[in-house]
């Protein structure tokens, strides 16, 4: 967990915990989150479908992006990340909305608004 902000520094000393520091972080993560206002939705053990969707989010960004990259940076991992959610929100089809990409539905939703209207005023 890196928040914004965080200086890079600071984030490769976190990245870098010695095996036994990992135990602390739950705390920390709670601490964070509490601080901020954040509520933890936690899924119960043995339960892990509670979680398939964003389970299913994480190895394609694992795979995809994480995998595929050697970040020399904070900098230069934000900026590929970013780039990867960009393509992955706007310009992937989705099968959800029937194999458009989000920019396409969203026009063919204002064209289908549009007629709506036209057809209800009789224009």
């Amino acid at each position: 967990m890196i928040e914004r902000g965080m200086s890079e520094r600071r984030a490769l000393r976190v990245m870098d915990m010695s095996a036994s520091a990992w135990r602390y972080l739950p705390k920390v993560m709670l601490n964070w989150a509490h601080g901020r206002g954040v509520t933890l939705l936690l899924i119960e053990p043995g339960k892990q479908n509670q979680n398939a969707y964003i389970e299913s989010f994480n190895g394609r960004l694992r795979d995809e992006c994480l995998n595929e990259h050697w970040f020399t940076s904070l900098t230069h991992a934000h900026t590929v990340i970013e780039g990867w959610r960009c393509e992955y929100n706007e310009e992937r089809p989705k099968k959800v909305l029937g194999g458009l990409t989000p920019a396409q539905y969203a026009k063919q939703l204002k064209k289908e608004a549009v007629k709506a209207v036209t057809m209800q005023h009789g224009l």
